[in-house]
Formats: structure tokens, C-alpha cells, sequence
């Protein structure tokens, strides 16, 4: 993959599977990978928000990245989350995986403490100076300082290995307000939503593409919004953006973020194991219940469970030879055992 390749289209914040010791499932990670690239979309995020980078040891993060890259063989453009608890420590990470080839990094403000913007607009500068690979702004307010219009504008005047933005926050009129102030003097720098519930209206604003959580979970959907908004098929985009709408409300409403997303992978035929955040009984119930009806929104839509196509250097674990629906079934079961194993 051309390291100054366009970041454009839907890349997906996947989840991590887990083994029966809580360890990354390797073989099913890739497997997941695997599935995803054959489903259509177009770059891969690993360590972002649902992809509970945060729950991960900074050795675990890079060998995710180096998982994705290896498996990934440079057929979609990788995005890596680089956000440590520091400026060197991150930028430490962005040179591992500028050795990895990754197309660039992306990095949410510092977590923790509440920074001005003027701190903000500091941390990103210091990381912008120093690192090799180019950077993605990554504006996530609901979990850390948010970082406002004139910070992203500054900030993309003054380094040009600051290519893109993130933004998490669902907020049209500021994602207009930064195209209309950085497109005009940076024509390639790229705007993603990462609010599913506003990506047609963003893509008809403007932006480049989505950082979609959904898209781990129906890669379908979030493809054929896409090339149908672009291709100007706004009636087929509209019916597609409700159907989103009602797949990411289930998932982010069973239980608390992004617990939902795990149960929706596991809802498509990969092993997820169980989570590393300890559940309520009332979250599991709830997830339980994620589960069936995922079970019928699947089974409206016509997705198959998971069974990808292999390639013969890669270690994939593959399906269980089924029906569609006896698969589906299946996984449904399965998900159910490891909520339950939850409060033994």
C-alpha cells in the first residue's frame, strides 16, 4: 500500500477477540481481518475506541499493529492508534509503526486531565515536530478534552504531517466549519466521521470517509452507504442510513461502550471470549438480549455468519460447515455461554 495513498472510504475500529485466558486470539483475529477486507472496506483501525485500546498493555497495542499490517499484506491502508499516556511514549509508538508501514497514525487529545485548547494545540504541536509518520487529529469529546475548530485549523496551517481529523462528536456544523477553513488551503487533507448515525450527511457535506464502529459488525451496510452517497443515489443512502441507525442504537444501548460491539462481532461468527471489564448481571441480561435481537436483524438483512475466503499463508480458523441460520444459531449460543460465564 502506497504510503501517501488517499485516507478515503470506511475504516473500521474493530474489536479485538479474546482467548479463554483473556489473551489476543491471534488466529481469530486474523480470521476477523480476513472477513472484513472481503466485505469491502477500505482501510483498517486498530487501537482506536472500540477497539478498547485502553484495555490493552502498550507491548499488546503494538502487536495488534503488527498483526493488522502483516495480515492486511497491503490491500487496505492501516490506521493506527498511537495514543500513549505521553508525548514521548507516543511518539515512540509512531515510530514502531512507521517501521511497520502503516499509512499514518491517529491520536486523540490526552485523557485523564481536562487541557485548554491552548495546551492541546501544544501537545499535538510537539507530536507533529518529531514524529515520521503523518498523523490523524482524533477529536473524541465524550472521553477527552475536546478539541475545537480553531486548535484542528492551527494545527493543519503549521504541520504538514498532520493529514487528517477524526471526529467523534457528531457535530455537522463543526465538521463544516473545518473543511471550510483547511480544504480550501489543504485539498488533501481528509475529514472522518467517526458518529455513524450522521455519516451520510457528513459524506454529503464534504467528508472524506468514517472511522464507523458499525462497520465491524455489518461491513455490508457501511460499504453500500458509502459508494451509494457517492454515487449520488441519495434515496438508496437514506433508506441504508435509517437501517444503520437502528444496528448501532441496539449496540450502543444494550450496555456500556463498547460492549455491544463484542456481542455484535461474536453475532457474526467469531470467537470474541470474554470481555476484560468484569459485568453486571444487569449488563449481561441486557447483552443476552442484544444477542436474539441481532439474531432477527441479521437474519432480515440476509447476512451470512462468517466464513471467509483463506489464503494460504494465513493462519485462519475456519467456520463451521452450516446453514446460514443453524450458524447464526450457533454463535447465538455461544454468545449467551460467555455472558453466563460471566458471573461464575
Amino acid at each position: 500500500m502506497n504510503s501517501a495513498a488517499p485516507i478515503e472510504g470506511i475504516f473500521v475500529p474493530n474489536m479485538v477477540p479474546l482467548d479463554e485466558q483473556g489473551r489476543i486470539n491471534e488466529p481469530e483475529l486474523r480470521r476477523y481481518i480476513e472477513w472484513l477486507i472481503a466485505k469491502g472496506v477500505h482501510g483498517l483501525y486498530p487501537n482506536g475506541s472500540t477497539s478498547e485500546f485502553v484495555r490493552f498493555t502498550p507491548q499488546e497495542r503494538r502487536r495488534i499493529i503488527e498483526i493488522t499490517v502483516d495480515q492486511a499484506a497491503g490491500r487496505v491502508p492501516v490506521l493506527a492508534g498511537a495514543a500513549e499516556a505521553n508525548v514521548g511514549e507516543t511518539l515512540a509508538a509512531c515510530e514502531y509503526y512507521h517501521g511497520l508501514g502503516v499509512r499514518a497514525v491517529a491520536i486523540v487529545s490526552p485523557i485523564y486531565y481536562r487541557l485548554s485548547p491552548d495546551n492541546i494545540y501544544a501537545y499535538f504541536a510537539e507530536i507533529a515536530a518529531h514524529t515520521p509518520v503523518d498523523v490523524t487529529i482524533y477529536n473524541m469529546p465524550m472521553l477527552t478534552s475536546p478539541i475545537d475548530v480553531p486548535t484542528v485549523v492551527r494545527l493543519a496551517e503549521e504541520f504538514p504531517r498532520i493529514v487528517a481529523i477524526k471526529d467523534s462528536s457528531g457535530d455537522v456544523p463543526q465538521m463544516m466549519r473545518l473543511i471550510s477553513a483547511i480544504r480550501p488551503q489543504r485539498p488533501e487533507f481528509a475529514f472522518l466521521t467517526g458518529w455513524d448515525n450522521v455519516l451520510v450527511p457528513m459524506l454529503v457535506l464534504g467528508c472524506n470517509g468514517g472511522t464507523n464502529a458499525s462497520a465491524g459488525v455489518v461491513p455490508e451496510v457501511t460499504r453500500a452507504l458509502f459508494d451509494a452517497t457517492r454515487g449520488g443515489r441519495l434515496d438508496e443512502a437514506r433508506r441504508r442510513q435509517y437501517r444503520l441507525l437502528q444496528y448501532v442504537d441496539a449496540l450502543f444501548n444494550a450496555a456500556d461502550f463498547p460492549e455491544g460491539f463484542r456481542i455484535g462481532a461474536a453475532a457474526r461468527g467469531f470467537r470474541m471470549g470474554r470481555s476484560r471489564q468484569p459485568l453486571s448481571e444487569r449488563q449481561s441480561e441486557s447483552l443476552r438480549n442484544l444477542a436474539r435481537t441481532l439474531e432477527t436483524m441479521l437474519a432480515e438483512d440476509g447476512f451470512e455468519s462468517s466464513e471467509p475466503p483463506t489464503r494460504s499463508d494465513s493462519p485462519l480458523v475456519t467456520a463451521e460447515s452450516a446453514s446460514d441460520r443453524a450458524v447464526v444459531q450457533r454463535v447465538v449460543q455461544e454468545v449467551l455461554q460467555v455472558l453466563a460465564a460471566q458471573q461464575r
